[in-house]
């Protein structure tokens, strides 16, 4: 039988030791130490209790960095933090490797402000308060060079250091675990282990010397080899002036090269720069010497900026490439698939090219056919009688593509062309998405591709004003003037005989209907149900009528609404004479329609006298419920196409029910042409919009039918006050920065599409992280702290900052963010504009005080918040604009956000404004919560219900 302890041993619930770093009074440290019977560095962390001047007593409490790791939720930095200081915390390790120098660099950035200590074994053996040393961490040595002397017949290598621009011996520098050196107080963590191993060599020697007669081993053996890695300064050569290298044939011109080459499954990119005839790896610290007159050699110093600016332009390029940074290998690698995707490869040469790179090997890699060059497409559009002729040049290098090459390769949907080398050409997607309507709707003739003059607006927005000859665009402007500019619309007058005001809006729906008379195009009236459609037309056909109109109009609706008609016609217009046609005693014919100014008839009465209808023309033809029409194959569609008219209107307040086939069929009645034929509208428009969300598609409808439709809501006229108006803003990002998203982009979709389901639900933490990267690059992409990518530019911080310029001399405005770094960023922006502005973060301290100050301050204008410091139990009335500067995965953080504006003593419209990047993982993560409103709604009870409940599919979803 089991004893009561072994039970109790068994069964009782361990008591954990409560986290103390979350108390003010005490504090979470950092220990660097040596492993007690192992030479190599041991890191450790501990919670320790503090006195109010900071110092560190006893107990110290030691910390799991695995067990911290797990407490830190979604903050990317801190897991890598604690990540890489659990390698230094059990196991030691007898050589530092790689992984080892990147983790102590990731260690020594710090990111959560911890204090770092040393141990002191002279003190204690164990770890105590008394025992450790506080010491400054986050130094980087880079400058170690060797410095090689001759003279009196021997050879000479003394090392030195460069510390805070003082040169120093390694051996008068402590050397803290065979890695660190300590100067002031402060701990320098060596660049590379070359670095770190001639530091440990050079503890005891204070040099190397040899005899000269040694000098060509020494070449071959070490200095060559050191070169590759460090800096070896030769005083035995004097560096050559200008005379001598002219003399020499030295011209100081630099090249950059990039060699490419299989390696198995890999492509190795190896960057090289070369000096005369003299080729050296990038990264090398090699010198490069001249031969001179007499046997003297002459140095030559390397173009440090430039070739620090070719690294930088490849670290830019690939996420994977400042990874492989930290491996010290000469080259770069991808794997070929990843290398030989046009979205990449193209792109990328195109940059090194602009850049002078010269690139050898690409038609020498096994299975490729692609050719090297990008597209580069020339356009000239010319005009004929009736017609457009488009004259279309593709160029590869120095291979052009025909005409008949190009049309064969849209038809067949390939995005290549075979080219006379018998190279492929890719051609870009979206300028195959920009032309493949013309190729499958216009004639080629020669090398001129044909298009019907009605596409005037179409060859407008496809085409610069460059690509089209000026009389060709003279003959477009003046379509545009007389067609389609309805921007300045001029009230019109409201007809005496109309029997009510108008009140404003539908003043302005008078003015319109009115103006795209006078163009004869059809309309499609949309009003929102309740405001009035009916009277806007009663108005119009007034308006008509004292502009002297002699035909009869058709109004046709349904049957339930015939009498209403009547009423409102004898309501507000009794001068319209009006003839009803219903019921078995009807006129069958059209006899007496010239006596009437109006035909008001039902749908089904329509179908039963089309025969005699359809011979006479009327005036206008107006469709109230215009949706009755929306099936095309319907008979009452067939019906009205059948009537005769000098123009037509379409009335109703559900324009879109089920598909966009119902906008076709209704605006195929009100603007004949204007959307195509059936077959084209289901192809370019309805198939990819309702199929697949098409959201290029579904703007290119919009912009087409925008003239032509007028819809106005009750909120947007009719509002009470005071009310809240939510939109938003797109920033559409720049070519830099798309670049930077883009490359991230495709690292997770490529990851996600190699992991099964159970996989990523594991990983589901590194998934969250490439979606933080995503967001923080939609916002700037210096927010990654990657220096290479600073100063990549944001479509978004400069909009906002436009817009914050704009509004604050007349409103307060709120600015939400859930990246601090982010209003760090604008703040800089503020303060060079000279724009009042308080900030409130976790880090505020004084809260109120801050809200006071914006809320009572006539001169404070914005007020930056943190999402999760200034989303809940603020009262920020003043303000009438809300920005939210990036969309959080949970909708309901962002109306608790937005209602700390719109409060009870409001007494002013408050107008929030989302700013999101389109086509990125912002957009649709609106999308996805929108369509998933179950999902999103568990985010108020669990923040990370959400992510726990996507599938592969949704996180697909999110990239695209």
């Amino acid at each position: 039988m089991d004893s009561i302890q072994d039970l109790s041993a068994l069964l009782v619930p361990i008591e954990e030791l409560p986290c103390l770093s979350q108390n003010s009074h005490h504090q979470r440290i950092v220990v660097l130490k040596q492993f007690r019977f192992h030479k190599s560095l041991c890191i450790e962390l501990y919670d320790a209790p503090v006195t109010k001047a900071g110092k560190i007593r006893n107990p110290l409490i030691p910390v799991s960095a695995t067990d911290a790791s797990l407490q830190t939720g979604t903050e990317v930095d801190a897991v890598r933090f604690y990540a890489a200081i659990s390698r230094f915390q059990l196991t030691p390790s007898n050589e530092l490797s790689a992984a080892d120098l990147r983790g102590l660099k990731l260690i020594i950035k710090n990111p959560l402000q911890l204090r770092f200590f040393y141990h002191n074994p002279e003190f204690s053996e164990n770890v105590s308060a008394g025992s450790l040393e506080e010491v400054q961490v986050g130094n980087i040595l880079e400058d170690f060079h060797l410095l090689l002397y001759k003279s009196a017949g021997s050879l000479r290598l003394i090392p030195e250091i460069i510390l805070e621009k003082q040169p120093f011996h390694p051996k008068d520098i402590p050397f803290k675990y065979g890695i660190f050196l300590l100067h002031q107080n402060q701990l320098w963590l060596p660049s590379n282990r070359t670095i770190i191993k001639l530091l440990q060599f050079f503890r005891t020697r204070p040099q190397l010397q040899f005899h000269e007669s040694q000098w060509a081993l020494l070449q071959e053996k070490i200095v060559s080899k050191l070169e590759e890695k460090i800096r070896i300064i030769r005083h035995d050569i004097d560096p050559a002036d200008t005379q001598e290298l002219v003399d020499a044939g030295w011209h100081g011109a630099q090249e950059k090269l990039i060699y490419l080459s299989d390696l198995g499954q890999y492509i190795t990119i190896q960057p090289m720069v070369r000096y005369g005839n003299t080729e050296l790896p990038l990264r090398s610290k090699k010198m490069v010497y001249l031969p001179g007159s007499k046997g003297r050699l002459l140095a030559i110093h390397r173009n440090e900026a430039s070739e620090k600016a070719f690294l930088s332009l490849l670290l830019k390029q690939h996420p994977h490439f400042l990874e492989q940074l930290e491996e010290e290998l000469p080259y770069f690698y991808l794997h070929r698939d990843r290398f030989l995707d046009e979205d990449w490869f193209l792109n990328v040469f195109d940059q090194w090219r602009r850049a002078g790179i010269t690139i050898f090997g690409f038609n020498q890699l096994k299975d490729n056919k692609k050719n090297a060059h990008k597209a580069t497409i020339s356009v000239q559009v010319v005009s004929g009688l009736n017609w457009f002729n488009v004259k279309l040049k593709a160029q590869f290098g120095e291979q052009t593509a025909s005409l008949q090459e190009l049309q064969k390769a849209i038809r067949n949907k390939r995005n290549y062309v075979q080219l006379d080398d018998g190279s492929l050409g890719l051609l870009p997607n979206e300028w195959i998405d920009r032309m493949s309507k013309f190729f499958f709707g216009a004639a080629v003739m020669g090398e001129d591709l044909v298009i019907p003059g009605t596409q005037f607006e179409a060859i407008d927005q496809l085409f610069s004003e460059e690509e089209i000859e000026p009389a060709t665009l003279e003959k477009i402007n003046n379509y545009r003037k007389r067609l389609t500019d309805i921007r300045a619309i001029e009230k019109a007058t409201v007809p005496e005989t109309l029997q009510t005001a108008l009140r404003p809006y539908q003043q302005q729906g008078l003015s319109w209907l009115y103006f795209l008379h006078q163009q004869q195009f059809g309309a499609v009236l949309a009003d929102d149900m309740g405001l009035g459609k009916t009277v806007q037309v009663i108005a119009f056909l007034l308006l008509l009528q004292e502009k002297s109109w002699k035909q009869p109009h058709l109004l046709v609706v349904p049957t339930s609404l015939l009498f209403n008609w009547q009423v409102e016609l004898q309501r507000f217009a009794p001068s319209l004479s009006t003839l009803t046609l219903h019921g078995a005693n009807r006129p069958k014919t059209t006899a007496d329609f010239d006596n009437y100014h109006l035909v008001l008839i039902s749908y089904g009465t329509l179908l039963t006298d089309i025969s005699h209808l359809r011979r006479f023309e009327f005036g206008y033809i107006i469709l109230d419920e215009s949706q009755q029409i929306k099936n095309p194959d319907s008979q009452r569609y067939q019906a009205v196409q059948m009537l005769r008219s000098y123009n037509r209107l379409a009335i109703t307040g559900t324009p879109f029910e089920n598909n966009t086939m119902d906008l076709f069929a209704q605006f195929s009645f009100a603007c004949p042409g204007l959307l195509g034929s059936k077959k084209y509208f289901q192809d370019i428009y309805s198939i990819p919009i309702d199929r697949y969300e098409n959201r290029k598609r579904m703007e290119e409808l919009q912009q087409k039918t925008a003239a032509f439709l007028l819809r106005r809501t009750k909120d947007e006229v009719l509002q009470e006050l005071p009310d809240k108006i939510e939109q938003v803003l797109y920033c559409p990002m720049g070519e830099a920065q798309r670049a930077v998203y883009d490359r991230y982009e495709k690292e997770l979709r490529d990851y996600l599409e190699d992991k099964m389901e159970d996989e990523i639900l594991r990983n589901s933490m590194h998934v969250l992280r490439g979606l933080t990267q995503l967001r923080q690059i939609c916002d700037d992409p210096g927010l990654l702290e990657a220096d290479y990518l600073q100063g990549e530019g944001s479509s978004k911080l400069d909009t906002l900052v436009e817009q914050l310029q704009i509004k604050s001399p007349h409103h307060k405005i709120l600015v939400f963010s859930q990246f601090v770094s982010m209003l760090d960023l604008l703040s800089e922006r503020l303060n060079k504009m000279g724009i009042l502005f308080e900030t409130l973060t976790g880090a505020t301290r004084n809260r109120q005080a801050v809200v006071d100050r914006f809320q009572q301050d006539p001169s404070v204008r914005v007020f930056l918040l943190s999402l999760k410091a200034g989303g809940v139990g603020l009262n920020l009335t003043a303000a009438s604009y809300v920005y939210l500067v990036d969309p959080w995965w949970n909708p309901s953080v962002e109306d608790q956000a937005i209602d700390r504006a719109y409060r009870i003593g409001q007494h002013r419209n408050v107008q929030a404004i989302r700013l999101i990047c389109p086509g990125t993982v912002e957009e649709k993560m609106q999308k996805l919560q929108k369509n998933k409103k179950e999902r999103s709604a568990g985010l108020v009870q669990s923040g990370n219900a959400f992510f726990n409940a996507m599938t592969k599919e949704d996180w697909k979803t999110l990239l695209g």
